[in-house]
């Protein structure tokens, strides 16, 4: 990866890539007949498509601890005994449900490549051309019933720096401000 523009990745030979996350269909949980419906959507969908996709599934565990702490935090500014019990209660029982169980996420993702063939690269021609591709996905998508939202630059680099620094999640996670200093070359 070179940068990230304007929400776009910009990689090595002129090769491009926009993400957007999208929400999942619980396909077992539909009739029949909706299922055929979908079936067929998602074929029409994907013929309509300008362009090659990537479908990216993210499964990470949730980290518990740190809810657990959050919701431990906002106990201290509660007045109420019976309120600051309930959360005690909360706490205890969330621990319980999840002692010896890993809970997890699931993310998902659509990429759209996107490559210029010209050395002479406008990237606010190759942002336009990206964005067509863009719309008709995004449109796709929402036609099947789910919702899509493209990543934004800050948005892209913690994806990839969860990618690449799995084990650092916890201890040092990238904040926004942090990745807006990156991004305006103003390093710490």
């Amino acid at each position: 990866m070179k940068e990230v523009r304007d929400g776009i990745l910009v990689l090595p030979n002129n090769q491009y890539r926009l993400i957007i996350e999208t929400s999942s269909i619980n396909f077992e949980l539909k009739s029949e007949a909706e299922q055929d419906v979908l079936i067929d959507s998602f074929q029409n969908f994907l013929n309509s498509l300008p362009c090659a996709l990537q479908v990216l599934i993210r499964v990470r565990e949730v980290d518990i601890d740190r809810y657990l702490e959050a919701i431990s935090q906002s106990k201290k500014n509660e007045k109420e005994k019976i309120y600051k019990e309930q959360t005690d209660n909360y706490c205890d029982f969330i621990k319980n449900l999840v002692a010896g169980n890993k809970i997890l996420s699931r993310r998902f993702y659509v990429v759209i490549p996107y490559q210029h063939l010209d050395r002479n690269k406008d990237f606010n021609l190759i942002k336009e051309q990206i964005y067509l591709n863009r719309d008709i996905v995004q449109r796709g998508l929402e036609r099947l019933g789910m919702k899509a939202r493209v990543l934004d630059s800050l948005e892209l680099l913690d994806l990839f720096y969860n990618f690449y620094n799995p084990s650092q999640i916890k201890t040092q996670e990238l904040k926004g401000q942090t990745i807006q200093m990156l991004l305006e070359n103003q390093y710490v």
